[in-house]
């Protein structure tokens, strides 16, 4: 990483400076859940590395500040197959597309992912999807870096990566900075899982790319938790999944069906 040169003169100083953190992350530069850092760089190592956790807010609840992504209705009449009262009433009438990420108990770090489509009065199966989750499990009170996954019912509004556009309904920003974010994450050789991004809105502002840095309910709730490609372990709080899957997802998911992905333990999401 560049971190600046000698002083040849206070402007080109400057403005080494400044094309230096418009394009890259310095080393002391606080890193977040998805690869991007503070609001003092552009694009740093991915939480991967990170120490602490956040606070999971329902996707039905506006955080202080927060953009909501559509309006609320009324809970759905059908429940989703394996979630409970309290997870299934967060699901709106609106609601025609669900995931359900889950896994075994709270420490798991593994798991499974599957879609859901509503038609003709039932919830449908479309796939389910190995997955991984955060190294130290599912967590609903989670801070910056503690490398815990929320629990709870999000909105999934936007998408981006560093391939171009699948072919995907939700809005997609491409991005060639994320494989460099990636390296510091994880290491050369998993350059490519930021190749397809999936945000989870949570503690971030619906409408927005998933590498955009405002969190609404503070920096110490953590944020960037996406739904990127697997890299064989457990993370830092994504949600990870083999390219050909979250590909398939990209292609099948539809704004207009205003989806929510519901997360967490099976003992969470079934009560």
């Amino acid at each position: 990483m560049f971190s600046g040169g000698a002083r040849t003169g206070t402007s080109l100083t400057v403005a080494v400076l400044a094309l230096t953190l418009s394009s890259c992350a310095t080393p002391t530069d606080s890193d977040d859940d998805d690869g991007v850092t503070a609001p003092s760089g552009e694009v740093a190592a991915p939480a991967q590395q990170n120490d602490l956790g956040d606070f999971a807010a329902p996707a039905q609840m506006t955080p202080p500040g927060a953009a909501t992504a559509e309006p609320t209705g009324p809970a759905h009449s059908v429940p989703v197959p394996g979630l409970g009262p309290e997870t299934a009433a967060q699901i709106p009438a609106e609601t025609s597309q669900v995931l359900v990420a889950s896994g075994r108990d709270a420490s798991s770090d593994s798991g499974q992912l599957s879609f859901y489509t509503f038609a003709d009065g039932a919830w449908k199966k479309r796939k389910t999807f190995d997955v991984h989750n955060g190294e130290n499990g599912w967590l609903a009170d989670r801070r910056e870096g503690d490398k815990t996954t929320p629990v709870g019912v999000f909105t999934l509004s936007d998408a981006g990566g560093y391939k171009q556009d699948p072919g995907t309904e939700l809005p997609y920003t491409q991005d060639d900075r994320l494989p460099s974010s990636a390296t510091v994450a994880y290491g050369p050789e998993y350059d490519r899982v930021f190749d397809y991004i999936i945000a989870i809105d949570y503690n971030r502002v619906p409408g927005t790319p998933p590498t955009d840095k405002t969190r609404p309910l503070g920096w110490d709730k953590g944020g960037g938790i996406w739904l990127h490609i697997d890299h064989d372990s457990g993370t830092s709080g994504c949600v990870t999944l083999k390219e050909k899957d979250l590909t398939w997802i990209l292609e099948t998911i539809d704004p207009d069906a205003h989806p929510r992905i519901a997360m967490g333990p099976e003992s969470q999401l079934q009560k």
